[in-house]
């Protein structure tokens, strides 16, 4: 009897270390940086380091392992990333490879074949878990927050009533199902500023917007607000972006809506402002990465 999680012990999580050791090393860490970093002795770096530890070729082969490696690495080396950080994506990550079908369950499954085999309505590897949309939407956030903290001249993007970069579960209905940062993002002395981690329920106007578009056809799952300028917004359509203005007044939702039913394809919404109302651009798409991708192309 082995249990998927003993799989994950003996080893996703060697050849994981092994692995960024290996990166944290060519970014230039000393053997005792990397064990205090990754919270193993230097002994055990050592042992990473001369492949005394056995690794797993096919964890090790996989994009997202490889990517994640390589993200990691460059976040600890810079101090961009915290190692408690770190072990949130490693966290993620496992629970993505761990659904059905997916490179831990098929490893599991082969070790113990007779989970294929098992008549149970019960599904030991459920891609449908809850906890892990969830989990894969604020990692996903996380990841587009960085992009944003790290790309240069963003606060000058940011608006006076602060940007939120949101995203959403697929099923999304309301905005408990949409995570966002707490307090939004501000522009102190220049340096965009996240306040703290993101969390379900807590964007109400952005949050609206995106969900606004998606009950009108939008198949968005993220989106950030940013000041309005008509220089930004003739770059974003350069950049191939259909956009389309809306109203700004009390039922944001049905103004969004209505702009999303004339111009289906957009993925720029923008209003111009009122009396006490400032003037602000919505980007959408498929997650947030994407959607901060966008923005660090404006600048």
């Amino acid at each position: 009897m082995q249990f998927v999680e003993e799989l994950v012990v003996d080893e996703f999580l060697p050849t994981v270390r092994s692995l960024l050791a290996g990166e944290l090393r060519d970014r230039g860490l000393t053997q005792s940086e990397v064990a205090t970093v990754l919270g193993i002795s230097q002994s055990a770096v050592s042992k990473y380091a001369h492949g005394d530890v056995a690794t797993n070729d096919r964890i090790a082969a996989d994009e997202r392992v490889d990517s994640l490696v390589d993200e990691l690495g460059a976040g600890l080396a810079a101090g961009d990333i915290t190692p408690v950080q770190a072990l949130i994506e490693i966290e993620v990550l496992i629970r993505e490879l761990e659904t059905g079908g997916d490179l831990l369950a098929q490893l599991h499954e082969e070790a113990v074949p007779e989970l294929a085999d098992h008549g149970s309505s019960f599904r030991v590897h459920d891609p449908e878990n809850d906890r892990r949309t969830s989990e894969r939407v604020l990692s996903s956030l996380r990841r587009g927050l960085r992009i944003l903290e790290n790309a240069s001249g963003f606060a000058g993007l940011i608006p006076a009533v602060g940007s939120n970069l949101v995203a959403c579960t697929p099923d999304a209905s309301n905005i408990d199902d949409v995570a966002g940062v707490p307090g939004r993002i501000f522009d102190v002395k220049g340096k965009a500023t996240v306040p703290a981690d993101p969390e379900f329920g807590v964007s109400e106007h952005v949050a609206t917007v995106l969900l606004s578009a998606r009950r009108h056809g939008a198949t968005a799952e993220a989106a950030i607000n940013v000041r309005y300028d008509a220089d930004v917004l003739a770059e974003l359509e350069e950049h191939g972006h259909e956009t389309a203005e809306f109203d700004e007044s009390d039922d944001v939702g049905s103004s969004v809506g209505a702009a999303i039913d004339d111009h289906p394809d957009a993925t720029v919404l923008y209003q111009t402002g009122g009396p006490g109302i400032e003037p602000l651009i919505y980007l959408l798409g498929p997650d947030a990465e994407a959607v901060a991708d966008d923005v660090r192309s404006l600048l």
